[in-house]
């Protein structure tokens, strides 16, 4: 599996963790391994982490596992169920699109399905995310850099920014994908049911960085002198 339209000089160079990149069909006839109704059974098992977002004032949130009867509501909501690649081998091979960088830095795969205008609200992340649409088609509104300093909206689990200002929108559609680099604000609203599989890298603390420049250090000493 690789990413096609795409240089990985290029991103590398001028836009990893620097600045957003829309890549148009990276995965030409891209065929999602996991359904909507195959990931809601997912969120029915208590191992599994996942949440529940209704696109609605002040955001409400919920935490399974959940039951099929919590999936028949009004409104547009959103189910988020965490580290689906650790379940689904056919969504473990999606993080071999990014395997041009280290191991280490991967986290999980997140999958979402959403209802029609469904929306977790404007927010951030402190980490990479490859944004790939699965089924249906998701708009994605792209705004401001944030840090610990934005003002968000209160809310104990979702960093909802206060006052989103839009640079750019995007519709994707399957195998589209759309890297957002950490800190910066994107919005992404259902444009009817969809899916999206958000391939998480995780941002080194600096104690992580000193840790692997000792260990790499410490393997380049010769042990026989």
């Amino acid at each position: 599996m690789q990413l096609q339209n795409f240089d990985t000089h290029t991103f590398l160079q001028h836009y990893w963790q620097r600045q957003p990149l829309l890549i148009r069909q990276a995965l030409p006839r891209f065929k999602a391994p996991l359904d909507a109704n195959e990931l809601a059974g997912l969120a029915l098992e208590p191992e599994v982490e996942s949440r529940l977002v209704s696109t609605a004032p002040d955001w409400p949130l919920l935490h399974g596992p959940f039951t099929e009867q919590d999936f028949d509501r009004d409104g547009a909501w959103t189910l988020l169920v965490q580290a689906v690649d650790h379940y689904v081998p056919e969504v473990a091979e999606l993080l071999r699109l990014v395997n041009f960088l280290p191991d280490w830095r991967v986290d999980d795969v997140m999958m979402s399905y959403a209802t029609d205008g469904a929306s977790v609200g404007p927010h951030y992340d402190s980490y990479d995310v490859f944004l790939l649409q699965g089924e249906g088609q998701r708009e994605w509104l792209l705004g401001q850099h944030c840090d610990g300093a934005t003002p968000l909206l209160p809310h104990s689990d979702l960093r909802i920014v206060e006052k989103f200002e839009q640079s750019a929108a995007y519709i994707l559609d399957p195998g589209d994908i759309l890297y957002v680099p950490p800190g910066i604000a994107h919005w992404g609203i259902a444009r009817g049911e969809c899916t999206t599989f958000s391939l998480g890298l995780r941002a080194p603390q600096l104690a992580q960085l000193m840790s692997r420049q000792v260990d790499q250090a410490l393997e380049s000493i010769d042990t026989e002198l």
